[in-house]
């Protein structure tokens, strides 16, 4: 009884800890960043598209739709060759070829971001432009998502492939017994029984995705503007509190802490977007 009562004292603590630490970074945020947003105004500070911090004139706008555009295009580009790849891995895989390829997703994790940045710069924007001629000069955020959904698969991967896994068996075989081929079994059966594992999966790769920084920076263009096309650079959130934070001061370094106020409240609100589809899916 008293080592249990121990641990549990430890789990409480750790339990605790954590809590603590997310609370500390709230009050850290909102404390620095909501007077600012005040002082600039709500309406001018989100909508604004004006970024300019030598006339004081503070708008975020152009970064919150790049970090929309660039996290949009990742998913849509990411999930669609993680959700295959995770299905070929759990059903169709041969035992050979399973631990070489398992540990391939799992060193995508294992890469820096700034590896990735450099394989962006070098690789993938002469690439597009070459492809593309005369549509871009550089960094954009056709880059940028096809370098984040590039990230973003090892989580995808993993989650998804431990979501179909953990499908009662009986599922796949008794759509089997019912005539229905494999493939049907497997994606009118198996993957609407994981949904809510892939959904995890997504939320994770996304929000992988939007906090990225320094591959974005690299590849993205840091264009401080709303594009017109995926072929023109854009300016994320993340990347605008980088590349001015060394530099900042007075109003535009709360301004900076400000935009990672409204980095954290739009992370919140993918999250609990997420979990009331979970629930709705749950009770359906």
């Amino acid at each position: 009884m008293r080592k249990e009562k121990i641990m549990q004292a430890v789990f409480l603590a750790a339990a605790c800890a954590s809590i603590l630490a997310v609370a500390l970074i709230c009050i850290f945020l909102f404390a620095n960043g909501v007077p600012a947003i005040a002082e600039i105004g709500a309406a001018d500070f989100l909508l604004g598209k004006t970024w300019r911090p030598g006339n004081d004139v503070y708008g975020i706008l152009p970064m919150i739709m790049g970090s929309i555009y660039v996290t949009a295009g990742a998913i849509l580009m990411g999930v669609p060759i993680g959700l295959l790849t995770a299905v070929f891995m759990a059903e169709y895989c041969p035992k050979n070829i399973y631990k070489p390829l398992k540990s391939a997703t799992e060193l995508l994790a294992g890469i820096p971001s700034i590896v990735y940045g450099f394989f962006g710069l070098i690789v993938l924007i002469p690439a597009i432009r070459n492809i593309f001629p005369g549509k871009t000069n550089g960094g954009s955020i056709l880059v940028a998502s096809i370098l984040l959904a590039m990230m973003i698969l090892p989580t995808i991967i993993g989650v998804t492939e431990s979501a179909i896994r953990t499908v009662p068996r009986h599922y796949y075989e008794g759509a089997l017994a019912l005539g229905a081929t494999k493939e049907r079994s497997i994606f009118l059966c198996v993957i609407p029984a994981a949904k809510s594992g892939i959904m995890a999966a997504v939320v994770l790769g996304a929000g992988r995705a939007i906090g990225e920084t320094m591959a974005v920076m690299m590849v993205a263009g840091n264009q401080a503007r709303l594009p017109g096309s995926v072929f023109q650079g854009v300016r994320t959130l993340t990347t605008n509190i980088v590349l001015e934070m060394g530099y900042a001061a007075d109003l535009h370094r709360e301004a900076l802490i400000a935009t990672a106020v409204a980095l954290f409240v739009f992370i919140l609100i993918i999250n609990f977007a997420v979990a009331c589809l979970n629930r709705r899916i749950t009770h359906e």
